[in-house]
């Protein structure tokens, strides 16, 4: 572009604000970079949920368990394709500060169902063949330093043990990766029967079933059949979507969706004001100039459109920076909580998103200095240098 050197010669006219403002662009945009990570991470799987698979639930409360026998049931219901369940078991290693999820599941049944959980063979067979062994996420493994064949005591405050001992002893048999990004790798799963086998109360009772049914577009309907297999019953049931359980986990820290389009707003305002302000200060520093190049024949559109597209720099540079920068810290650094969000990831949306509020706050932001140049006339822009 034969306008860029005079374009670049009039961003640095004025250096120290020029950097000032490509560094509060820079670090603005990192800030989002991070707030979509910890969005993804406290959304906990909800972009990753299975479009086939129902979460079926205690009408009441979840905390309340389903009787292991609604299985047959609900297996024998057309339109169902496969069941497995997973209960809550509420447990810490050592110390209470060290508290991750632990699910008791059927091992063959949860892992065809989450082909999402990717674990070596050889680790898969022995966690099969192992009814006191446990598979870990990668992220779990990462926080605490576990390997294969670690042997690790659980105390949890709910499920108390038939044998009155305080802990219950797992030996981990596998660390599982996700094969799908953004799904939770922070917590570890273990056979359902060594639960069942060892604790005081509550056998024969699960925490909730994972439905995947034959046809994703008959959610609605076929988790209406189900709650009407189990109503009137001692324990009704409430069934929806994965997704639509998930973000209900969510929804309990807040509209998460609401917070962070609030701040993003007041960030892009922010950022619009500063921007802005500079190259209204640029505009109004090089009247003179801008009736030079009138004179020497530059349309006044021509001149508008330098201004945005300096604006425009100034934003993408910046821009550009701080979505890089956050990009790298997030893959390369990880995540800061040391594992106690599911995911850290900037998901390829917010990413095209931050690349779209890049570009409007750099057009934005060059509208109104380039209206101010369009209206100068030639007369008064050279009387203000005498």
């Amino acid at each position: 572009m034969k306008y860029l050197p005079l374009i670049w010669h009039n961003m640095f006219r004025r250096r120290l604000r020029t950097v000032v403002t490509v560094l509060s662009v820079t670090i603005a945009f990192l800030l989002f970079g991070f707030l979509t990570a910890i969005r993804s991470g406290l959304e906990g799987g909800v972009e990753v949920a299975g479009v086939d698979r129902l979460i079926m639930v205690d009408r009441v409360a979840i905390i309340n368990p389903l009787p292991l026998s609604y299985r047959n049931r609900i297996v024998a219901t057309k339109g169902v394709s496969a069941v497995t369940h997973a209960t809550w078991f509420g447990g810490y290693y050592q110390d209470k500060r060290n508290f991750f999820a632990q699910f008791p599941v059927e091992p063959e049944s949860y892992l065809e169902m989450y082909p999402e959980v990717v674990l070596p063979q050889a680790q898969r067979a022995a966690w099969l063949a192992d009814r006191g062994g446990a598979v870990i996420g990668r992220a779990l493994a990462d926080r605490f330093g576990w390997k294969v064949g670690d042997r690790i005591p659980i105390i949890t405050p709910i499920w108390s043990r038939r044998d009155g001992q305080a802990a219950w002893d797992f030996t981990i048999r596998g660390i599982f990766d996700a094969g799908k990004e953004g799904f939770d790798t922070t917590n570890m799963l273990f056979h359902y029967e060594y639960l069942n086998e060892g604790r005081a109360f509550g056998n024969g009772l699960v925490g909730w079933y994972i439905i995947q049914i034959d046809d994703p577009d008959q959610v609605a309907t076929m988790s209406a059949a189900l709650d009407a297999l189990f109503a009137n019953s001692s324990s009704e049931t409430k069934t929806s979507s994965e997704a639509t359980f998930l973000q209900g986990f969510a929804d309990q820290v807040g509209d998460i969706g609401a917070i962070f389009t609030a701040i993003v707003a007041v960030v892009f305002l922010t950022l619009l004001l500063i921007s802005g302000n500079t190259m209204a200060q640029s505009v109004r520093e090089r009247t003179s100039d801008l009736a030079v190049m009138a004179t020497l024949g530059f349309s006044r559109w021509r001149i508008a459109s330098l201004v945005v597209i300096e604006a425009m720099l100034i934003s993408l540079i910046g821009g550009g920076l701080g979505l890089g920068l956050a990009w790298l810290a997030v893959t390369v650094g990880g995540d800061p909580t040391s594992g106690y969000l599911p995911a850290f990831f900037i998901a390829p949306q917010y990413m095209v998103l931050g690349v779209g509020l890049v570009v409007l706050l750099g057009l934005f932001s060059g509208v109104l200095p380039a209206w101010q140049a369009v209206r100068l006339r030639d007369v008064d822009a050279l009387r203000r240098t005498v």
